[in-house]
């Protein structure tokens, strides 16, 4: 999987990794904003074959970042290219001097928990009803990527 920065131009193909992949997703409005006036975002896209199969998005103020999402279209996942692109996103933010990352996750998302877990990501508390869709709580998760010196 090939890994850079997205454009507006991917908007189209990341709407689609993003409709399959949540019951709440995001609209096309709110990723025009991102793309071209939050000057705090940093999206990746992940292609295959020229195929756009993931996307993950973050904001970066001052020192801190915050995971706003993440997906890989239905039928790449298990093949590791959600922690292909956690991975980059993790040296981007790093690149940028963050020495603080954290990211909400639904509590039944085991899968997603255990791939955090597994890059330094720890459990910091939960966010009650979070998901406008079904009301589910949060789990928010925290790393510390950077030097803290």
């Amino acid at each position: 999987m090939k890994i850079r920065m997205m454009t507006a131009e991917d908007i189209d193909d990341v709407l689609q990794v993003e409709q399959l992949s949540f019951p709440a997703p995001w609209t096309r409005e709110m990723f025009v904003f991102e793309m071209t006036e939050n000057e705090h975002a940093a999206y990746l896209v992940g292609e295959l074959d020229d195929q756009i199969i993931a996307y993950c998005g973050a904001w970066f103020v001052v020192d801190q970042a915050t995971i706003t999402n993440i997906a890989v279209l239905p039928a790449f996942r298990g093949r590791k290219f959600g922690e292909q692109m956690m991975l980059t996103m993790l040296d981007l933010a790093r690149g940028n001097f963050i020495e603080n990352i954290s990211l909400e996750v639904r509590v039944s998302n085991e899968t997603a928990q255990n791939l955090y877990r597994k890059l330094g990501f720890q459990s910091g508390g939960i966010r009650k009803r979070y998901y406008v869709d079904n009301n589910e709580d949060a789990l928010v998760m925290w790393a510390q990527i950077g030097d803290s010196n």
